[in-house]
């Protein structure tokens, strides 16, 4: 507990790159921080940053200092939730990492039903693709990641899993629209928008082109999808998204339409936290809550 501040500033440096950068955020002095890790580096016995001409970086030591640290520090929070729990209130803080698609409609209606039953519970949610998400796990920067096809899942413990079909967005007067499912070669004879080469959906759509001869050739490469859904208003084009993230009015301008799965099979949209963590009792119980919710709009298919 002693060293609890020590950590925050040894973190800031880490962050920062440099004992001077780190100095101004913290509003001390440059030198009085220097002094402080030095004196925590002789009663460690290990000098735990390498000083480089142009700042500094933790060395191997300060790595495993810090993962330590952010262990504990999980640790002391989730004891922290598990004593506002005996008192009878619900209190805490969750921070989930997750894909873009998860940010306009689900997780806004999630939260705030959350939040509605337990108004002490506050939230971050960053948005990430698929490999940062892991990474944030992985360094303890958030508690819950909810993505698309995670690329390492060395350290991800999925909590709930469900098939997420990629669906085509598209005007409604498109001459595809009529069809009920659409076929991926049929829809690259039209303009297309794919989303950046770090999003699954784009990972899904060149796999599925790598076994044919069809070219993925886009008129318009973004990493909104956002901006790819209101682009189609001004341009008789075809952009891609997951169904989780859509909600199209029926009277709208534009409709969707699923990829048969013969062409591109479903994608895994993962809840899921760091292996072997003990989840503070917020984020523990929000991660069980949305795993319903996942569950009872995507049940499995018998």
């Amino acid at each position: 507990m002693r060293h609890l501040l020590t950590f925050r500033y040894i973190e800031a440096v880490m962050r920062a790159g440099s004992i001077r950068s780190a100095a101004d955020m913290l509003n001390i002095t440059a030198s009085a921080l220097n002094r402080r890790i030095q004196r925590f580096e002789d009663e460690f016995g290990y000098e735990i940053f390498e000083r480089l001409p142009r700042g500094v970086r933790l060395n191997p030591a300060g790595e495993l200092l810090m993962q330590h640290y952010r262990e504990q520090r999980s640790d002391l929070s989730r004891v922290m939730s598990q004593v506002a729990d005996l008192s009878g209130e619900r209190r805490g803080h969750i921070s989930i990492a997750c894909s873009q698609a998860m940010v306009p409609y689900f997780l806004p209606e999630q939260i705030a039903l959350y939040r509605a039953d337990h108004p002490g519970v506050t939230f971050t949610v960053n948005v990430r693709d698929r490999a940062a998400a892991e990474r944030d796990l992985y360094n303890f920067d958030c508690d819950l990641a909810l993505v698309l096809e995670p690329v390492h899942m060395v350290d991800f413990e999925i909590l709930m899993a469900v098939e997420q079909p990629v669906h085509a967005i598209l005007r409604r007067d498109h001459p595809l629209a009529a069809e009920p499912e659409l076929r991926l070669r049929r829809c690259l004879d039209y303009p297309c928008l794919m989303p950046s080469g770090a999003y699954a959906v784009r990972s899904m759509i060149e796999t599925a082109l790598a076994r044919g001869s069809r070219d993925l050739d886009p008129v318009v490469t973004s990493d909104s999808f956002d901006f790819m859904r209101h682009y189609i208003e001004f341009e008789d084009a075809i952009s891609f998204q997951i169904p989780l993230g859509l909600r199209l009015p029926e009277d709208g301008a534009l409709t969707s339409r699923p990829i048969a799965a013969r062409d591109m099979p479903p994608g895994a949209l993962l809840l899921g936290q760091m292996r072997g963590r003990a989840l503070p009792v917020a984020p523990s119980k929000f991660a069980q809550s949305l795993a319903q919710a996942m569950l009872d709009r995507y049940p499995p298919k018998i």
